[in-house]
């Protein structure tokens, strides 16, 4: 705990000092480069860290700015860090937007085909969580078409944005002959949905795939084996939620008669 305590407040303290380095009241973003990571440990007489990365990470999924951060955004807004490039990032002003469940979602319980061997030996949260969704085939329905899984954390290089990593890609196709591709980002545990990881991966798909139709997905574990999942869109800069699901992977004999009554009034 000593050790996780040190390092949240060394990796305060150097995105602190970049920040300070770069901010002037009024403006609205600001880029700044990986190697200020090390520059700026040195200069505060603290360790650079190790991994370098999970400080962006760490800031852009699970943890909350600095105050001498945050105090200085307007009401309304909160600063986010972007991508800008090659080992290049942007501080910027983003009216506050989350995705999280909503806890008043009735649950629909799905049969749980994940095989048992997989849950066993997933090595983390995500992984876990990509292939429930995967063997038990929710983005099919979810979203009413047909998918396969493309490739997972697909590392690749964006225009204006630099380097990527989708945590996995579908492609799809509905009874019309319309085809799909469906970046899917996957958080467990703490990590929150990421606004900006949404934008990057709708950028990135209509880079890479101008011929198909984006239609990114973001999903969340949240108790009791319930799999939180959301249809995005980008509408006037900003994330919208589409819809959303909430599915309960289950043993077959716990879907009753009136769960399946109930679902028929439904469809």
């Amino acid at each position: 705990m000593a050790d996780k305590s040190k390092k949240s407040g060394r990796y305060d303290a150097i995105i602190a000092e970049i920040f300070r380095q770069h901010y002037q009241e009024g403006i609205t973003n600001f880029e700044f480069s990986r190697s200020e990571f090390t520059e700026v440990a040195q200069s505060l007489n603290i360790p650079s860290p190790k991994n370098l990365g999970d400080v962006l990470y760490s800031y852009r999924f699970r943890r909350k700015f600095p105050t001498v951060i945050s105090d200085t955004a307007p009401d309304g807004l909160e600063w986010v860090i972007e991508l800008a490039g090659q080992a290049v990032y942007r501080f910027k002003l983003s009216p506050i937007n989350r995705i999280t469940p909503n806890p008043n979602l009735i649950c629909i319980k799905i049969p749980d085909s994940t095989p048992e061997i997989i849950s066993k030996y997933a090595l983390t949260d995500e992984q876990a969580l990509l292939a429930k969704v995967r063997y038990n085939r929710l983005i099919d329905i979810f979203l009413g078409i047909t998918t396969y899984s493309l490739q997972n954390h697909l590392r690749t290089t964006v225009p204006n944005i630099g380097q990527i990593e989708i945590d996995e890609i579908y492609v799809g196709v509905n009874q019309n002959g319309a085809q799909y591709v469906i970046p899917v980002q996957a958080k467990g545990g703490s990590d929150q949905l990421g606004v900006v990881q949404t934008k990057q991966d709708i950028s990135c798909c209509i880079t890479k795939f101008p011929d198909l139709i984006c239609r990114p997905v973001s999903t969340q574990f949240m108790q009791d084996n319930v799999i939180a999942m959301f249809e995005l869109t980008l509408e006037d800069e900003q994330i919208r939620i589409v819809k959303e699901k909430h599915y309960q992977l289950v043993l077959s004999k716990d879907i009753l008669r009136e769960d399946l009554e109930q679902y028929k009034i439904w469809e």
